[in-house]
């Protein structure tokens, strides 16, 4: 056994030796010949562009200290036209309905006694309201300009970035109190 592995190491490498040369001949010699003719024929060989020219790169220098703080509150200072514009008064006493977000109460009826019209009104805590014309509700000065059996406008009073006073209409409109309480 010994022998036969011998053999088999000196004979194989010489066996594939033998193989690639078998596979170097003029198998190709055609093709070759083809591009030597194509090479040699004038204006038939590729030309490449030159590559662009790249500028050279340009770090770009921060400087904290010449640049404002992102992140540093700043106090918005209001225009001199909004002094003596429309302002809430904020002397005045506050209404019970006031301590809520206007999107935290509900109409949940409205009652008319002679001439008057009410509406009531359930905050979350499920208290019930009465409220009428020129009442205020909700925690932007909301006063209520129009009242009826379906809702209620409010003008409210908010302030935008500058600090000026704006009026804004908003309603509340009748809703289905099927919710029940416990």
């Amino acid at each position: 056994m010994n022998a036969l592995r011998r053999i088999s190491r000196r004979l194989v490498p010489l066996a594939l030796g033998l193989a690639m040369v078998g596979c170097g001949g003029e198998q190709f010699q055609d093709l070759k010949q083809f591009v030597a003719d194509a090479e040699s024929v004038a204006g038939t060989r590729a030309r490449i562009e030159p590559l662009p020219k790249v500028d050279p790169y340009e770090p770009f220098v921060y400087n904290q200290a010449e640049l404002e703080d992102p992140f540093r509150p700043r106090k918005i200072e209001p225009s001199k036209s909004a002094k003596g514009q429309i302002q809430p008064d904020l002397n005045r006493r506050r209404e019970p309905l006031e301590a809520f977000p206007l999107d935290n109460l509900k109409m949940v009826g409205s009652l008319q006694q002679g001439k008057n019209m009410f509406a009531l009104i359930r905050t979350p805590d499920n208290n019930l309201f009465r409220v009428r014309l020129k009442n205020y509700i909700g925690q932007n000065f909301g006063l209520i300009i129009e009242l009826d059996e379906t809702g209620l406008k409010l003008k409210e009073l908010v302030q935008d970035g500058a600090g000026e006073w704006t009026e804004r209409i908003t309603s509340l409109f009748l809703q289905d109190d099927t919710e029940t309480t416990r």
